[in-house]
């Protein structure tokens, strides 16, 4: 029983500690894509190349996820979600917050993005007819006014009204990875889902950029970051490898460890990461009353999220889990 308890709480310690390498990687995505826009570079084009390159560095362990599957993954099915998943759960988050930071502060951009959990709760009622529990009508009320707060509604301060759009379609976006995550129904490990996602997403955007639908700039401009001159392909790497490769599998090894309900709460600190980065790396941060409005958005989704029905989770030593974390991923 000892041994049995000692392996747990070092399951749920490892878990934690990949859990948070994940939430400040991914806040780190911010600031850095802040700095190349200010370079020069496109929205289009720094996406595309950020989950480019995360897709190439998954790809050996989606290989090794599908090893003796290999039809699995070229069922027409399996294909048609990966490409839909792609798209919207993907590269619509992504692209919309990069365009939301060439506007707006990193972490007010984000603080809107991470409403997606209450757009969801509208989606399940709606669709579904699941009607929510009160906790979730009270959580909701919070985020709500806390989003209030963020945009400052009643202050004096305009915020860009495209960057506020931008940042609601990238709430629509990681809505969409959280309803896609819920009810896809297919036999592949989430590494392979992952890395076959950010492939089809980068594709997309590429092809996008092809036929001149979406700009595609870049720059080999040195970038600004905490003052002093970073080259552009350190930032481009950064942002491919850390804030994504990195981020994507520390992230599923958590869920793994600890659970997608808990491993989700973990990941709100991706808030506060993308708050420190942007204040560090770029002079950013929000003032007083955006960052209470953020703690109303943050303890409102907190309520939503204690508000869902109870589900257990099965953790377990396989690395290669069969459902993705659910956790908001721009």
């Amino acid at each position: 029983m000892t041994s049995l308890t000692n392996d747990t709480i070092g399951r749920m310690r490892a878990g934690l500690i990949f859990a948070m390498i994940s939430a400040s990687s991914f806040g780190l995505s911010g600031p850095i894509a802040r700095s190349l826009l200010d370079a020069g570079w496109s929205a289009g084009a720094a996406v595309t190349v950020r989950i480019a390159i995360s897709a190439l560095i998954l790809a050996p362990m989606c290989l090794v996820g599908m090893r003796g599957r290999m039809h699995e993954l070229l069922r027409p099915t399996t294909l048609g979600v990966i490409a839909a998943y792609g798209a919207l759960a993907v590269a619509l988050p992504q692209l919309c917050y990069f365009y939301a930071v060439g506007s707006l502060q990193v972490g007010v951009a984000l603080l809107i993005e991470y409403l997606a959990p209450v757009v969801v709760v509208g989606w399940m009622w709606l669709r579904h007819g699941q009607r929510p529990t009160w906790r979730t009508c009270v959580g909701t009320i919070v985020a709500a006014a806390g989003l209030a707060l963020v945009l400052q509604i009643f202050g004096g301060v305009r915020l860009d009204a495209v960057g506020v759009a931008w940042a609601l379609g990238a709430t629509v976006g990681a809505a969409s990875y959280f309803i896609m995550s819920g009810s896809m129904k297919i036999s592949i490990p989430a590494v392979t889902l992952a890395g076959g996602g950010l492939a089809a997403g980068a594709i997309g955007l590429a092809l996008l950029g092809a036929v001149g639908v979406l700009p595609m700039t870049a720059s080999t401009e040195a970038v600004t970051l905490a003052g002093g001159q970073v080259p552009w392909w350190a930032a481009v790497l950064s942002l491919g490898v850390i804030t994504a490769a990195v981020s994507y599998v520390t992230g599923i090894a958590a869920a793994r460890r600890l659970g997608s309900r808990l491993a989700s709460f973990v990941a709100l600190s991706e808030v506060i990461a993308a708050i420190v980065f942007a204040w560090l790396l770029l002079g950013e941060i929000p003032t007083v009353v955006q960052l209470l409005g953020g703690a109303l958005i943050l303890a409102g989704v907190i309520v939503v999220k204690l508000g869902e029905p109870a589900v257990a989770d099965e953790v377990v030593a396989d690395p290669l889990p069969m459902a993705p974390e659910a956790t908001v991923r721009q």
